[in-house]
């Protein structure tokens, strides 16, 4: 099969664990070294849960420091959050292997654009190798017209990649089950990997669904799987057997295991 050069590169790059197990076989060994990945979702999927873990597991397990960008939530609410699910992120604070910006949209595309601001002095002060950005849904605000809204996301995208980081960034899911929405402002086209989160109804109780819709240049597991919540972090299960239709949000028993129970009546 004909692989061109960058893809060939791609494939045989630097993986970056997330510290999420399941998620990290999902992803063929973690995601690749410089990119970006979106975590997509409908609110309360567990979006953030996956963007805090993997900067805590990255500075707890890989002593790669971190950053924390949010235009959404207080540092507080953040650090509270994240020790809902084990980890102190104002501990990686006090041993400066963490930074935190809490700022709006626009003050931080600016800045981005800014050789010596504020980010370029984080970067380098803690050589930070993971980001986390919370969330690109709030670049929105900024324009109405979708293709000045590309053009801001491709900016701060491209200023987040100078440096050789490792980010993950979350957006918002209009769609709390049933309908996808994944090209927003062109978002998809732009990141590496897209990674969704669902909502799904299965014997009238609610579930979470994680799959990887997107892994540029890298072959994934393509299956819908479970995720749940713990207080040891976020853990990624088997996937949905003997279901169909899970992406409707209200999935119904395969016709495979309806012919079989039929059969053996």
């Amino acid at each position: 099969m004909f692989m061109s050069e960058s893809s060939a590169r791609n494939e045989n790059s630097e993986r970056v664990p997330t510290g999420i197990s399941g998620l990290d076989e999902m992803l063929g060994g973690g995601l690749l070294s410089n990119s970006v990945a979106v975590v997509k979702g409908a609110p309360g999927t567990g979006k953030s849960c996956i963007g805090m873990e993997y900067i805590a597991k990255g500075i707890r397990d890989y002593g790669e420091p971190g950053l924390i960008i949010t235009f959404e939530e207080f540092p507080r609410q953040l650090y509270r959050d994240a020790l809902s699910i084990g980890f102190d992120l104002r501990e990686f604070e006090r041993r400066d292997q963490l930074r935190t910006i809490f700022t709006t949209p626009a003050v931080f595309l600016r800045e981005i654009q800014q050789p010596g601001g504020i980010f370029d002095r984080t970067i380098e002060e803690i050589s930070v190798k993971r980001v986390f950005v919370d969330s690109m849904t709030q670049l929105e605000r900024i324009t109405q017209d979708p293709v000045e809204l590309r053009e801001i996301m491709y900016t701060f995208l491209n200023g987040l990649l100078r440096y050789n980081i490792t980010a993950v960034v979350t957006q918002e899911d209009a769609y709390i089950t049933g309908n996808m929405s994944v090209a927003e402002a062109g978002l998809s086209y732009i990141v590496d990997t897209i990674i969704q989160l669902r909502y799904v109804e299965i014997s009238s109780s609610v579930d979470r669904a994680i799959f990887v819709l997107k892994h540029r240049a890298s072959d994934h597991d393509k299956r819908i799987r479970r995720m749940s919540i713990t207080s040891q972090g976020v853990r990624v299960e088997e996937a949905f057997e003997g279901r169909e239709g899970i992406l409707t949000g209200n999935p119904s028993v395969s016709r495979r295991v309806r012919r079989a129970e039929e059969f053996f009546k």
